[in-house]
């Protein structure tokens, strides 16, 4: 509540300064999206968008956008998981038009309320492109406004309906990552969901190979999987850990629609698993145990990810 106070009496104090010195009843001028934005405290954003070249999208009074705002905090967690040391330097490194494509995935091309998005349903495009279509976002509505993005993480709305001459803005607890933009090895490390996988695949020296060129298909077992053999995990060799994790991966990108179901696949370890038709999928191992594929078509720079329920086993382990 401190918060949206603050904000609100910057976005005023920007509208008090603007009027410069017209009359007392001169009409109040709203602030564009980008004077929000900057007065609100949210200098990470301003910066990424001047440096992508998307502050005068921001400050155009001809268009009417939606704009999802990260926080400082949201940019700086992000930072963190992608290995910088805060989100000046993150920003500093990623190139312009990366970061133009984070942000225009915050953004959708019209402007929406709070209460306008909740009766436009839970899908949204925004302006980021992939694969010659628009983006989207996945709202919920339940229990406050909470954004699913391409990652499969959830960012809340902690501030919704701050009105701009050329939009709204709608301020979010953490950075939405869009489709197709970093690699495999990236897109597992701004998901709690894979804290130990990304863990093992340090261990394993795979992250430069998981980052290469590509491309990749990974069923990537969750935190849960891995910690339900942990005791065998944390038995493992470097080079067993090795085996295990590229038991994971295919040599080539295998979106859901072509899974070639009850056929043997090899996987880059050179054994095979099986794919099995069902709600939900299944994979068999060389134990002739099943893990649930739980979550699909999680798209990376260099391939997908698939999400497992289960840590897959080869033979001999």
């Amino acid at each position: 509540m401190i918060r949206l106070f603050k904000w609100v009496l910057a976005a005023a104090t920007v509208s008090t300064l603007l009027t410069g010195c017209g009359g007392d009843d001169d009409p109040t001028p709203t602030p564009t999206i980008a004077q929000a934005a900057q007065s609100g405290g949210f200098t990470a954003l301003s910066a990424a968008a001047t440096k992508a070249g998307l502050a005068s999208t921001l400050a155009d009074s001809s268009v009417s956008l939606t704009v999802f705002a990260p926080t400082n905090d949201a940019f700086a967690k992000l930072a963190t998981q992608l290995g910088f040391a805060s989100a000046d330097a993150m920003i500093t490194a990623l190139p312009a038009s990366t970061l133009a494509s984070i942000l225009q995935y915050h953004v959708l091309g019209m402007r929406k309320t709070a209460a306008e998005l909740s009766a436009g349903g839970a899908t949204q495009a925004t302006l980021y492109k992939f694969d010659g279509s628009a983006a989207v976002l996945n709202l919920s509505f339940s229990g406050g406004v909470t954004v699913q993005d391409a990652a499969l993480t959830m960012a809340r709305v902690s501030t919704a309906d701050v009105m701009a001459s050329n939009g709204v803005i709608h301020a979010i607890d953490k950075v939405l990552v869009p489709p197709g933009l970093l690699n495999i090895v990236q897109m597992a490390q701004v998901n709690p969901l894979f804290d130990t996988l990304v863990g093992a695949v340090v261990k394993a020296n795979l992250q430069t190979t998981l980052s290469g060129a590509g491309p990749f298909t990974v069923f990537a077992p969750t935190h849960d999987a891995f910690a339900a053999i942990a005791t065998t995990v944390n038995g493992l060799s470097t080079q067993q850990l090795s085996d295990v994790l590229i038991y994971h991966v295919l040599g080539s990108q295998v979106l859901s629609a072509n899974i070639p179901f009850g056929t043997p696949v090899t996987t880059v370890l050179g054994q095979s698993i099986t794919i099995n038709a069902g709600t939900p999928p299944t994979i068999t191992d060389s134990t002739h145990t099943q893990a649930k594929i739980v979550a699909v078509d999680v798209r990376a720079s260099n391939g997908v990810i698939h999400v497992i329920d289960k840590v897959l086993i080869p033979n001999p382990l």
